[in-house]
């Protein structure tokens, strides 16, 4: 068996100190906001904790949908590549970013230099990229741009839905177990400021050509999306943040999925299994099992 943990917005912390030009653009509305709210929500010691209980469980590889970070601070990328490299070698895990990987646009390009390995393809290729793992083939997507203020919308920039049409197909020919990995959700219904901007045309892309999984962070919540493909539903999921303090009224507390594959081409089973903290304040525990496929 094939086990893939999943984790998403771990928003490292602390916040290094801003140096004050930083302050002079978005970074200073988020830092205002870090420092009235978010400093709280997401806690070194909650993350600490879900990395201990994922490790524990020694899954084959993990998955991690962006926001390492918080505001693109210049201090913040080094740190964040050391959090990787404790988590897992870059054969070992796989990352592709969120917005605030690439809050601002002299930060753009900063995750792919720093954390490149992680997001790079078995052949060097950029997003789209492709990691065979195991029964798994790894198809990792970025929706990092940079946004105006108040906003943490995401974008297929570049040529990434040209060419993850063509790997969708040819993957699929080959009876491959595609997991598609991405930040900003391509459900529908999504908050105007937070959406995918092009989820319209990324849900027809899936509806021709099909995936087994799709992978998401963003919402800072648990979910499960049902998106149509060819020839059955494709289950699109997103876990809370894995720093996440509970008791929060807008975010579920902290937590991480683990995806139990085994099978072959054209006889896939899949079993989610939802871990987190629990509400009776007794750490980490199994909160939900269900079958995906087969």
């Amino acid at each position: 068996m094939f086990v893939l943990a999943h984790l998403s917005d771990p928003h490292l912390a602390p916040l290094p100190t801003p140096h004050p030009f930083e302050l002079l653009s978005k970074r200073g509305l988020g830092f205002l906001n870090w420092l009235r709210k978010r400093q709280s929500i997401h806690r070194p010691e909650v993350l600490a904790a879900v990395i201990a209980d994922l490790k524990a469980r020694a899954p084959s590889h993990i998955a991690v949908t962006g926001d390492l970070i918080n505001l693109s601070l210049s201090n913040e990328f080094a740190p964040a590549r050391a959090w990787l490299e404790r988590l897992g070698g870059p054969n070992e895990v796989t990352v592709v970013p969120g917005n605030h990987d690439a809050y601002v646009r002299a930060a753009a390009d900063c995750a792919l230099r720093d954390w490149g390995d992680y997001m790079r393809g078995d052949d060097g290729e950029g997003f789209p990229f492709v990691r065979r793992r195991g029964p798994l083939t790894l198809i990792g997507l970025s929706t990092s741009v940079p946004t105006l203020p108040l906003a943490a919308t995401g974008r297929l920039h570049g040529d990434q839905l040209g060419r993850l049409g063509e790997l969708l197909a040819g993957l699929g020919r080959e009876g491959a177990f595609r997991v598609v990995l991405i930040h900003h959700p391509p459900v529908a219904g999504a908050n105007y400021f937070r959406r995918l901007t092009d989820a319209a045309a990324l849900r027809e892309l899936l509806h021709q050509h099909g995936a087994e999984l799709v992978l998401h962070g963003h919402h800072h919540e648990a979910s499960l999306a049902w998106l149509p493909g060819p020839h059955s539903r494709i289950p699109t999921i997103g876990v809370p943040s894995a720093s996440g303090a509970p008791g929060r009224r807008h975010d579920d507390p902290a937590g991480y999925n683990l995806y139990e594959i085994e099978g072959a081409p054209g006889a896939w089973r899949c079993t989610m299994v939802a871990r987190g903290l629990r509400d009776d304040g007794h750490g980490l525990g199994e909160l939900n099992r269900r079958p995906l496929l087969g």
